[in-house]
């Protein structure tokens, strides 16, 4: 079963509790896998609101009493330790708050170790960290996807250091390399806790056309906004199967007064700086001129390697960025034995049934080592991994 989190309005701890019990988690299991931490001081509460009309659970973390010390990573880590919840629930929420040190670490110039937790060390933010990872674990979840995070813009949240800007120093780190969407709403859409939910557990952005929902849970957050339901809305089910997905961008740009020996070199030196592919198509630009066509696909987070590339080994001035989703087959590597030795293949998946094909620098080094013409060798392999 797959989890896509929706992010209507963002997404907090305590939205992605409501929006867990909305889909199906029993408060009442919550509850009793919550009590498992040892913790005390808090009464976890769940009520039903409306939000522009549709019907979503509000979980409050109503706590009594908050330690009168700063915890760090090694103090919430010792908690989820030494409680009574599974193994997997532990293994889940110390990534989440994993996210989080690196995050806080990052901007006051500390360590892991040495940063204490603020905010996220109180009761509540354990409660809604772990909570996460039990309705992860109920619902029998095997991967997490996400649309592009939502996030405010242009105001401010009192913290701890004092006034901070909107999105946060700690939820823009923490998001970092990951898809979001700027909008003008003046609130916290997204808090640090809610970013590691997404950033620790999930596998990228995902297209809604794949998914087929068997439930579907909305959760509130507290405010009320102008225009835009406060709700964070998660869909369960099943993707179909044989296709991987993931999310890039497609760098491109148009080039008419470069040296064409120069392209096989742009394409290498790309592939090395993280590119998944790049290539070149001639085109027919402006005034006539004949130009080429230098495309590029690579993660989002290789960006600034590709540009880098681009802009001191090409003539152009600028590129254009584009979002892309891939469908891919599933793909893997296997060593096959065949008569002119080992060779290593590609195993291709498709509705079930597996392709082997032969790699070419596999059959390139096998033509060299034997001193036999390439295509020979290709047409010996085919035919034995068939």
């Amino acid at each position: 079963m797959i989890i896509y989190f929706d992010t209507i309005a963002g997404i907090s701890g305590d939205m992605t509790l409501g929006a867990l019990v909305s889909a199906g988690m029993p408060f009442d299991v919550l509850k009793d896998e919550l009590a498992k931490l040892g913790l005390h001081g808090f009464e976890l509460q769940a009520s039903h609101v409306e939000r522009s009309g549709i019907v979503a659970t509000k979980i409050d973390v109503v706590v009594s009493q908050q330690p009168s010390y700063h915890r760090h990573l090694k103090d919430i880590q010792a908690i989820i330790d030494q409680s009574l919840l599974a193994e997997s629930v532990k293994d889940r929420a110390k990534r989440i708050f994993m996210e989080v040190a690196r995050a806080e670490a990052k901007i006051h110039g500390s360590t892991i170790e040495k940063i204490h937790f603020h905010e996220v060390g109180a009761i509540d933010s354990l409660v809604d960290i772990v909570g996460t990872s039990i309705g992860i674990d109920h619902l029998k979840i095997d991967q997490v996807y996400s649309s592009p995070v939502k996030v405010g813009g242009g105001g401010f949240v009192n913290s701890e250091h004092g006034k901070l800007p909107i999105p946060t120093p700690a939820t823009m780190e923490i998001l970092k390399d990951y898809p979001i969407v700027l909008t003008d709403i003046q609130n916290e859409l997204t808090t640090p806790t809610g970013a590691a939910i997404i950033k620790a557990l999930s596998k990228g952005t995902l297209s809604l056309a794949q998914l087929k929902t068997s439930a579907i849970g909305y959760g509130a957050g507290s405010k009320d906004f102008e225009g835009i339901p406060n709700l964070l809305r998660v869909m369960i089910g099943t993707i179909d199967e044989g296709y991987e997905t993931d999310a890039v961008v497609m760098v491109e740009t148009n080039i008419d007064d470069m040296n064409p020996e120069i392209y096989p070199y742009v394409i290498e030196r790309l592939i090395e700086a993280g590119a998944h592919d790049a290539f070149v198509l001639p085109a027919l630009m402006k005034k006539g001129r004949p130009g080429m066509l230098l495309s590029i696909i690579a993660e989002r987070g290789k960006l600034d390697s590709v540009l880098g590339v681009i802009f001191k080994e090409t003539t152009t001035l600028g590129v254009r960025i584009l979002p892309v989703e891939r469908r891919k087959l599933s793909r893997s590597s296997r060593d096959v034995q065949t008569s002119l030795g080992v060779v290593k293949a590609k195993v291709v998946v498709n509705e079930g049934k597996e392709r082997l094909v032969p790699e070419f620098e596999e059959c390139k080094r096998i033509a060299q080592e034997k001193n036999l013409p390439l295509k020979d060798v290709y047409k010996i392999i085919e035919r034995e991994l068939i």
